[in-house]
């Protein structure tokens, strides 16, 4: 079941498309990211702090803003939702250590109101002692609530009544217009027992998708999240 809503404007980031999937309900946001509001959990795949300095280390001049833009969006979906839990799917610092973990460990502090979690991914590579120390609540492989179970990378083999809920492969979409024109976004990735986040970073690529006969792709517009329809 598929349904557009909005959080009242007053208290607004910005519209939501509310789907199910079984007895779950989730809320698919245009900043890239899911609410679970049986939960009050708010889910985030990909962001890659630390990417920006990462790179200048290498020579490449990529201002620190471009994660500056995202910390003030997290903030803002959590005036928005309230989420009593804010859960990273993997990747949440790029690579080894850089200055840029001292910023996120800063912008961890200003939330005590919520648990922050991290089902840690492939780029989390940086010692224990780091997460423990920024309040992190660190998850392995995977994290379980109820019939969701959340990873980084996609599972397969899931048992029955088991919904996956990852991030790691960046999804994106093609959208064709008229005279050539073409237009590649995020989306979210929704199959019937596995929904894959878009990057939440504003510095990362992404990798088309194939679509099955029982898939649904979500384009994120970056005002709106809009179903795309394939033409058979």
């Amino acid at each position: 079941m598929m349904g557009n809503n909005s959080v009242k404007e007053k208290d607004c980031v910005s519209n939501y498309l509310a789907c199910k999937i079984g007895a779950i309900c989730f809320y698919l946001l245009p900043e890239k990211a899911i609410y679970l509001p049986d939960y009050k959990a708010l889910l985030i795949a990909d962001p890659h702090f630390g990417k920006a300095a990462h790179f200048r280390k290498a020579g490449v001049p990529v201002p620190e803003t471009v994660h500056l833009e995202d910390y003030l969006k997290i903030k803002k979906l959590t005036e928005t939702y309230h989420p009593k839990s804010v859960i990273f799917l993997g990747d949440l610092f790029h690579s080894d250590f850089n200055s840029s973990w001292l910023d996120l460990e800063a912008f961890r502090s200003e939330f005590n109101q919520q648990d922050f979690h991290l089902v840690k991914g492939n780029h989390d590579l940086l010692p224990e002692e780091f997460y423990r120390s920024g309040s992190w609540k660190v998850h392995e492989e995977t994290m379980q609530m109820g019939s969701i179970l959340l990873s980084h990378e996609p599972l397969s083999d899931l048992k029955e009544g088991i919904v996956n809920i990852c991030g790691h492969i960046h999804p994106g979409v093609t959208i064709y217009g008229q005279g050539r024109q073409k237009l590649t976004l995020p989306c979210f990735f929704v199959s019937p027992k596995q929904i894959i986040l878009p990057a939440f970073g504003r510095f990362t690529g992404l990798a088309k998708v194939d679509c099955g006969k029982h898939d649904k792709v979500f384009a994120v517009t970056g005002k709106k999240v809009i179903q795309v329809n394939f033409m058979s």
